[in-house]
């Protein structure tokens, strides 16, 4: 397990300040094709470029091209997914190598002393998860590595890592994936104009929100109650 002694050691306004830059780094809320873009994760993680897939000379004359990704179609088997598991190499790599540079400045010190309070009582999680999980709501590989590095290091045990295991891949990536896919059924009409849909973006991102906490909650009893029937099993064999 970590040091009491750094547990206990003075955050510094830097910390806090490295803090705020990883929440806006790895939350999403800046990723945009401005300037500005170059402030968020998966702006500058990037994409791999598409390749001509076939081309074809239509009846006019004109040269038709398809394309497609890094990993191509149609693909199967380990060499398919060989080539989506390099995809998640420079993610992961990215990820871990931010979180270092954010650790150097005190940004897990700060998010230990702010957010313990609030995600104890929650989802029974210490604050040193806080970065982890909001990089979980954009990227869930950055996430998942994130937590593994968190067991590591000993910062959370082997429960912690289950139930926040629970909670980031219910509903994984929430935020890239409701706004990229889901959002767009917010803009359905009927045919007299009228919208389709009566709710709003916010109240589904905070109904996401709390099922993800519900679900992390649910987890927590399931392993209670399991290490309850262990414990009087272990009991029984023992008399």
């Amino acid at each position: 397990m970590s040091n009491p002694a750094e547990k206990n050691q003075k955050v510094t306004i830097g910390a806090y300040i490295a803090l705020a830059f990883a929440f806006v780094f790895f939350s999403g809320l800046l990723q945009t094709n401005e300037w500005y873009g170059v402030f968020d994760f998966n702006t500058l993680n990037g994409s791999f470029g598409t390749m001509a897939n076939n081309v074809t000379m239509a009846a006019d004359g004109a040269v038709e091209v398809t394309k497609t990704t890094m990993r191509g179609t149609g693909g199967s088997g380990a060499r398919d997914g060989f080539l989506f598991a390099l995809t998640l190499v420079p993610t992961v790599m990215f990820a871990l190598g931010m979180i270092n540079v954010l650790e150097h400045y005190g940004a897990l010190d700060a998010a230990r002393k702010l957010l313990t309070p609030l995600l104890r009582p929650l989802v029974g999680l210490p604050g040193d998860t806080g970065l982890a999980l909001i990089a979980s709501l954009q990227n869930t590989d950055s996430g998942a590595s994130m937590t593994r590095q968190l067991q590591e290091a000993g910062h959370i045990n082997q429960r912690e890592t289950d139930v926040f295991a629970m909670f980031q891949f219910s509903a994984g990536a929430t935020i890239v994936n409701f706004f990229s896919s889901g959002a767009v059924l917010f803009t359905l009409t009927y045919a007299d104009g009228s919208n389709a849909v009566t709710s709003s973006i916010g109240l589904a991102v905070v109904i996401m929100f709390v099922m993800k906490i519900v679900g992390a909650n649910i987890f927590r009893l399931y392993l209670k109650a399991t290490d309850k029937k262990t414990n009087v099993s272990t009991e029984k064999e023992t008399a």
